[in-house]
């Protein structure tokens, strides 16, 4: 996989992570957020379990099994996941789902400051001002002119840490054991895991509610967390960071289009600019590079 067909499938992914807005919206009304989370990323560990499975063998063959301390490491993508859903869920309690929107972009930025600053990654320079479109996209698309930082809002902004540092470091992860199938199905059985108990000792549990919720449960644990977490994966062992966080942004863009199509949301004449910025950022950060690797391929030539 090349660098464009990675930043493509990072596209789609986004866009499951859209259309799976809508689904969220529709299960929470019936379950509490972490019995929620928890049951739908056990669903998407289940749903890579025989790749993994596959992939191990393979690996156990050319004596490439991964070891104990890659083992930790997945686990430490698990706990991440779960930080960073946690504390967006317990955030949204207590704040607007439009400056829950806004201030959970700000990984975008976080992502490339975080690769510079520990990995000592120098992005390419259309980054910088492609994040700072893209929050600023973000901001228009929410809604949130008027922000006013609450205790809510501070868990939502805390939200933005884990989730910039498993962005940063789930493709080289992956990458380093050669098994992203591994990495994504056991992240997703240590995020579901604790979610799970942390549902049962923390919020009210029913049969009646999961069924209730078990369309939208379904249809985030197979399309948003078994493919689309499992394809982030894949695709950021060869996509950078940086360029991911922007790209993934593009799902708060996909949440109003499937917003409009199916909740019957409208955007004001800020979200379509907010839209058209996202939209901006990503072509930025694709076809700068590009153009900068072809003039020095006519150069050397």
């Amino acid at each position: 996989m090349n660098r464009v067909q990675a930043n493509l499938l990072l596209l789609v992914v986004a866009l499951i992570w859209g259309s799976a807005f809508v689904a969220q919206s529709q299960g929470m009304a019936e379950v509490g957020p972490m019995l929620f989370t928890g049951v739908r990323f056990l669903i998407g560990a289940l749903v890579v379990a025989p790749l993994a499975w596959l992939e191990w063998r393979g690996l156990a063959r050319r004596e490439r099994a991964p070891a104990r301390r890659d083992g930790a490491k997945i686990a430490g993508l698990g706990v991440l996941m779960l930080l960073g859903a946690a504390m967006q869920q317990i955030g949204i309690v207590h704040t607007s789902v439009t400056n829950a929107g806004f201030l959970t972009a700000l990984y975008v930025p976080l992502v490339p400051l975080l690769s510079w600053l520990l990995l000592r990654q120098l992005p390419h320079w259309s980054v910088w001002p492609g994040a700072l479109a893209c929050l600023v996209g973000a901001f228009l698309l929410s809604g949130a002119h008027e922000l006013n930082i609450g205790v809510g809002d501070l868990w939502v902004i805390a939200s933005a840490i884990p989730w910039a540092f498993h962005v940063l470091i789930v493709g080289r992860i992956a990458d380093r054991m050669a098994a992203p199938f591994l990495v994504a199905s056991g992240q997703f059985l240590v995020c579901g895991l604790l979610s799970l108990a942390w549902a049962l000792a923390m919020e009210p549990v029913s049969l009646a509610g999961l069924q209730a919720a078990a369309g939208p449960i379904a249809y985030t644990g197979v399309l948003s967390v078994g493919v689309a977490f499992t394809a982030q994966v894949l695709a950021q062992r060869h996509a950078h960071a940086s360029d991911a966080a922007i790209i993934l942004s593009a799902e708060t863009l996909f949440a109003a289009v499937f917003g409009y199509l199916l909740m019957g949301d409208r955007l004001s004449a800020a979200g379509l600019l907010g839209c058209g910025l996202i939209l901006a950022s990503l072509l930025v950060i694709q076809l700068l590079p590009l153009l900068n690797w072809r003039r020095r391929a006519v150069a050397a030539a």
